[in-house]
C-alpha cells in the first residue's frame, strides 16, 4: 500500500482540491479532508481517487452540506490501496477512529457481548464474554446485549450444570457452593461429576447453542422414561428438569427465524433529521436479541447511503453472518458484500427480502425502528428544554452539548475508585464513561478530596492535550462534582496544577442539605454564594439524575474492584503454586490462613510440596 501526503498549502476550498488534483493517481484509495484547527472533516474512498476528488472541484451542483464541506477544507491527505474492496474498510476504520463532521457515523458502536464454554480447564467454564476472542474455547454470539446473555446463561445453568465460577473459586472449594445446592450445578470442584459425564454436559450445551436443541430434547425425554420405567425417579426429574429448560429457552424467542439459520437482520427508518437502525442477530436458528443505533448523518442523507455507511462500520470489528437481510438496499450493496466476504474469508450475500418469513422478519424489524425513532425525537425535545434550563441556572453562553459529573466510591479507604458519566443533547453518553483506580500512594485511604484531586489532574490532563493536539470534541461545557465546597476547592486546586481555572472549565458542585433529603440540594460554584433551585423544578430533577447515574457508576466500578480483589488468594502471590497446589494446600489445611500458620514440616506432608517450596511458603506468611 503506498501513502501520498502532500505538504498543506496556504489556500482555501477548491483551490485546495485543485491543487491535489495535479498529483492524484487513478487509482483506487481513500482520502482525507481537514479544517482549519487541523480536524479531519471528511474521509472518503474512490475507485478512482483523480476522478472522485475532481468532483469536488466543480463550481455548483453540491448539496449544501458538501458545499459548505469543500470550503471549509484547508487541506488533504491520501492513500493509495491495491482495490476499490480495500479501500472501503479502510474507510470504514478511519471514519471509526478519526470521527469525522461530515461522515455517517456509527455513534454507539459498543462490543457485543458472547457466551464461552471455555474448553482450556478439565472442567469447562460457561461464562459472558466481551472482547478480542483470546480464551481457547467455544464462542457463540453475538447477542444484543448483556441481558439477553445473562438470561441466557440463568437457563443454561439449569439445563445443563455448568459451573461458572472463576478458577480461583473453583480451586479453592472444598464442599459444593449454593449453586449445587439449587441445581444449577454439577459440583465438578469436588467430583461429584466424573470429568467424562461433565464433559459431555459441556458438549450438550455446545449442540444446544448451536442450533441442536430439538435433537437434545429428544434424547433427554427418552432417557427420562427409561430412567422412570427403573425407577431411578431422582435421575428422571432431573432430565425433567432440564427439558423443561431447554424448551423455556426455544419457546421464548420474541422473533420466529423459522428457516434461517444464521443472519443479521437491518432495518432502518428516519424523520426530523433522526434515523434509527434495528439490528436483529438470528445465530443457530434462535433469535439472540435487537439492538437498535442512531447513527449521526446530516438530513440531506438518504436511507441507502445512511445504511451503506452504516452496515461497513458495524462489521469492522465483528465477524460478519453469511447472510445480511436489509430493509433498504444500500448503496454499493455488491461492493459492500464483496468487502464482507474478503473480511470474513466466506461469501456473504445482502438481500432485501419481497416475501415469506425473511420479509416479516424485516418488517417487524422496521416498526421497531420507527417506534424507536419516534420516541427518541420525543426524548430529544424534552432533552433540549433541560439543556437550555441548564445553561440558564449556570449561566452557560449555549446549551451544553458534553456535561461530566464525578464521584468516588470506597470502603473505608480500600478498592478506591473514581467514576466519570457524561451526558448531552441525547442522554447519556455511556460509551464515553470512565473508572479511574486510584493509584497515588500519597493519597490517605478514605481521603475524598485526595481522590477527586487524583481523578481531576489525570483526566484534564489528556483533556488538554488532545484540546492543543486539535482535537477538542471531548472538552466539556459543564463540570458536576458530586459533593460540596470542600470537593469544590479541591478540583480547582487540582486544575491549578496544570495550569487550567474556573474560566477555562465551567465548576459545579452539588450536595445534598443537612438532612440528605434529595430535593434541598445546594450548588456550588467557584467565586459565588450557594444557592438552591425550587423543589419542584424539572432541571433540578435532571441534575439529581446526572448525579445518581455518577454514583451508581462509581459504586459499579467500586464493587467490581473489589469482588476481584475477594477472588484473590494471598497463596496466588507464592512463585511455584498453582492451581493443583494450591488446591491440595487448601483442602489439606481449609483455608489460607491455615497455610499461613503451618510449620515446615506440617506444609511438607502435602502431595507435591518439597522443602524448598515448604520454606517458601512459610517465609511469604512469616516474613522469613
Amino acid at each position: 500500500m503506498e501513502t501520498d501526503s502532500p505538504d498543506a498549502a496556504p489556500m482555501r476550498g477548491v483551490d485546495v482540491i485543485k491543487d491535489n488534483l495535479t498529483r492524484l493517481p487513478a487509482k483506487p484509495g481513500v482520502y482525507r479532508m481537514y479544517g482549519d484547527a487541523d480536524e479531519v472533516l471528511y474521509v472518503g474512498k474512490a475507485r478512482n481517487l483523480k476522478a472522485r476528488v475532481s468532483n469536488y472541484a466543480r463550481l455548483g451542483g453540491h448539496t449544501q452540506r458538501i458545499a459548505r464541506m469543500i470550503a471549509l477544507t484547508r487541506r488533504m491527505e491520501f492513500v493509495v490501496t491495491e482495490s476499490e474492496t480495500e479501500a472501503l474498510l479502510l474507510e470504514a476504520s478511519l471514519i471509526k477512529i478519526l470521527k469525522p463532521r461530515f461522515n455517517v457515523l456509527l455513534r454507539d458502536d459498543k462490543s457485543f457481548p458472547y457466551i464461552l464454554i471455555r474448553r482450556d480447564h478439565e472442567a469447562p467454564q460457561i461464562k459472558k464474554y466481551r472482547g478480542s476472542k483470546q480464551d481457547q474455547g467455544d464462542y457463540f454470539g453475538p447477542f444484543a446485549s448483556a441481558g439477553a446473555v445473562m438470561r441466557t446463561l440463568d437457563t443454561l445453568q439449569k439445563a445443563f450444570l455448568l459451573r461458572t465460577c472463576e478458577d480461583s473459586v473453583y480451586n479453592a472449594r472444598t464442599r459444593p457452593c449454593m449453586l449445587h445446592q439449587i441445581k444449577r450445578c454439577a459440583a465438578p470442584c469436588v467430583g461429584l461429576i466424573s470429568a467424562k459425564d461433565y464433559q459431555e454436559l459441556a458438549d450438550e450445551a455446545a449442540d444446544f447453542l448451536r442450533g441442536k436443541g430439538a435433537d437434545l430434547q429428544k434424547r433427554l425425554a427418552k432417557e427420562m422414561e427409561e430412567a422412570a420405567e427403573a425407577m431411578d425417579f431422582e435421575r428422571a426429574a432431573s432430565l425433567r428438569d432440564r427439558i423443561r429448560a431447554i424448551a423455556h429457552v426455544r419457546g421464548s424467542q420474541d422473533v420466529n427465524p423459522d428457516d434461517i439459520e444464521e443472519a443479521d437482520i437491518f432495518a432502518i427508518s428516519m424523520e426530523g433529521g433522526v434515523s434509527c437502525v434495528q439490528v436483529f442477530f438470528i445465530r443457530a436458528g434462535q433469535n439472540w436479541g435487537a439492538s437498535a443505533h442512531y447513527p449521526r448523518h446530516e438530513r440531506d442523507q438518504t436511507a441507502e447511503e445512511v445504511l451503506s455507511a452504516f452496515l461497513v462500520q458495524f462489521y469492522d470489528k465483528r465477524p460478519p453472518p453469511r447472510l445480511i437481510l436489509v430493509s433498504d438496499m444500500p448503496e454499493q450493496a455488491d461492493l459492500i458484500a464483496e468487502a464482507l466476504s474478503l473480511k470474513a474469508n466466506r461469501k456473504v450475500e445482502i438481500r432485501r427480502p419481497e416475501r415469506g418469513s425473511k420479509k416479516d422478519l424485516v418488517t417487524q424489524a422496521a416498526r421497531n425502528a420507527t417506534e424507536a425513532v419516534s420516541r427518541k425525537l420525543s426524548e430529544t425535545a424534552s432533552q433540549a428544554r433541560l439543556l437550555n434550563e441548564v445553561a440558564k441556572v449556570f449561566e452557560l453562553e449555549k446549551p451544553p452539548e458534553r456535561i461530566e459529573i464525578y464521584d468516588n466510591s470506597h470502603i473505608q479507604g480500600t478498592n478506591a475508585v473514581g467514576g466519570m458519566v457524561v451526558a448531552g443533547p441525547e442522554g447519556f453518553m455511556k460509551n464515553a464513561y470512565r473508572k479511574f483506580n486510584i493509584k497515588d500512594v500519597t493519597v490517605e485511604p478514605g481521603d475524598d478530596y485526595g481522590m477527586m484531586r487524583e481523578v481531576m489532574r489525570r483526566r484534564f490532563n489528556r483533556a488538554k492535550k488532545e484540546r492543543e493536539e486539535g482535537n477538542p470534541a471531548n472538552w466539556p461545557d459543564l463540570v458536576l462534582i458530586d459533593g460540596g465546597l470542600g470537593q469544590l476547592n479541591a478540583v480547582i486546586e487540582a486544575l491549578a496544577e496544570i495550569d487550567l481555572t474556573p474560566d477555562d472549565v465551567t465548576l459545579v458542585s452539588i450536595a445534598k442539605g443537612v438532612d440528605r433529603n434529595a430535593g434541598r440540594e445546594q450548588f456550588f460554584r467557584p467565586g459565588r454564594a450557594p444557592f438552591k433551585l425550587p423543589e419542584n423544578a424539572p432541571v433540578l430533577y435532571y441534575l439529581q439524575r446526572l448525579r445518581d447515574e455518577a454514583h451508581r457508576w462509581a459504586i459499579g466500578a467500586h464493587r467490581q474492584k473489589r469482588s476481584a480483589a475477594i477472588g484473590k488468594s494471598p497463596l496466588d502471590e507464592i512463585e511455584g503454586i498453582g492451581p493443583a497446589r494450591k488446591k491440595a494446600l487448601l483442602h489439606h489445611f481449609g483455608s489460607a490462613k491455615g497455610v499461613s500458620r503451618a510449620k515446615v514440616a506440617d506444609l511438607m506432608e502435602v502431595d507435591g510440596v518439597n522443602e524448598a517450596l515448604a520454606e517458601r511458603i512459610h517465609g511469604h506468611f512469616n516474613g522469613g
